[in-house]
């Protein structure tokens, strides 16, 4: 449907555009020939200009894009030579050389008059050229808009597949740590480690149907940080307080990529609680119709620079997926206050209607 609306569009530009070249010399056609040229005359002009436009845009500016430079500029000479020398010769055949004595050309060169004949031909083979000129610049252009247009949907169907792939890693590196978790609950409390269970369920719900699309809700995003939140606090001693705090409005339709936060929350447990000190996690997510915020304040006990980077990838997938998404669209802040042992991450989103209805 689209190529017929495009073929459809196209026609009636050229109709447009060549329409008047046909109608405007009936006007002007010279007086007191025979009713055969007068057929014919108003018509050599723009037939020939037709000859040259399409004959430039369907075969020769090809070889021209193509790197075939001398093909081009002599077949061109040629044809626009040919053209102007025959349209001279028609009039001349046709008994209307008055109309060429009579051509408004009074053209000096080196002080000499040019022949009305010679200015003819010459008048011709310039509009000839000046066509064959147009029609080569819509081709070149439009081949410049086709390639800019496959580049752009190159680089979306890019952007689209790595984004999948950056989704696709955080699933295992998730579920590892959240496995690993519940391992180590098994060895001293089964009830709870049954509960995490029970949980870790909930959370892999909406990783196996809600996770698969590109966008989901806010809420439903901000039930699934609750649930591992919920699901780490059966293990985290209890000197670490974890204050929680979520304001989005219940009529709130904001769609937001799925787990985006989640490993801002890894972090924060895995590197704010430590034994023997005062410990405390702060989450806060709220939103309105401007932007989404996800801010986050804990404790910070940073381990051995060998561990910080091997487990790092979580962090460093969260910054990828959201130039990806949200490209120009959000802003990270982070903050560590070495002196009172805090780090502070925040999230905002400003993307809250491109992708949301």
């Amino acid at each position: 449907m689209r190529k017929q609306i495009y073929t459809s569009r196209n026609l009636w530009n050229q109709i447009i555009i060549w329409l008047p070249l046909f109608l405007v010399p009936m006007m002007y056609a010279p007086h007191g020939v025979s009713s055969l040229q007068n057929g014919v005359l108003p018509y050599i002009v723009p037939l020939s200009m037709v000859i040259v436009g399409y004959l430039n845009y369907f075969v020769l500016s090809p070889l021209l894009l193509k790197g075939h430079k001398k093909e081009f500029w002599t077949l061109n000479t040629l044809l626009i030579l040919v053209l102007s020398i025959a349209q001279y010769e028609w009039l001349c055949y046709t008994g209307s050389e008055r109309y060429i004595m009579t051509f408004p050309y009074q053209m000096l060169s080196a002080g000499k008059e040019i022949s009305p004949h010679v200015a003819f031909i010459l008048r011709n083979f310039f509009n000839l050229s000046v066509c064959a000129g147009v029609a080569t610049s819509v081709l070149m252009a439009q081949r410049l808009s086709k390639a800019e247009e496959e580049k752009r949907a190159a680089e979306t169907a890019m952007t689209k597949a790595e984004l999948i792939n950056l989704r696709q890693q955080v699933n295992p590196h998730f579920l590892l740590n959240t496995m690993n978790n519940i391992y180590a609950l098994t060895a001293f409390d089964t009830e709870k480690a049954q509960k995490a269970i029970i949980d870790l369920s909930k959370m892999l719900r909406h990783i196996l149907y809600d996770y698969q699309q590109p966008y989901v809700n806010l809420k439903e995003e901000a039930e699934f940080l609750q649930n591992y939140v919920e699901l780490m606090m059966i293990r985290i001693p209890d000197n670490v307080e974890i204050t929680r705090e979520c304001n989005i409005p219940d009529s709130c339709r904001i769609l937001v990529a799925p787990m985006i936060f989640i490993s801002l929350l890894e972090n924060a447990f895995k590197h704010g609680i430590s034994p023997g000190h005062r410990n405390f996690i702060h989450i806060s997510l709220e939103a309105d119709s401007k932007r989404v915020v996800f801010s986050i304040q804990n404790s910070n006990y940073p381990r051995g620079e060998a561990e910080r980077n091997r487990h790092g990838i979580g962090l460093k997938q969260v910054e990828r997926r959201l130039e990806l998404a949200y490209p120009g669209k959000y802003k990270w802040e982070k903050e560590i206050d070495s002196k009172r042992n805090i780090y502070s991450s925040k999230i905002i989103i400003y993307d809250t209607k491109l992708h949301n209805h």
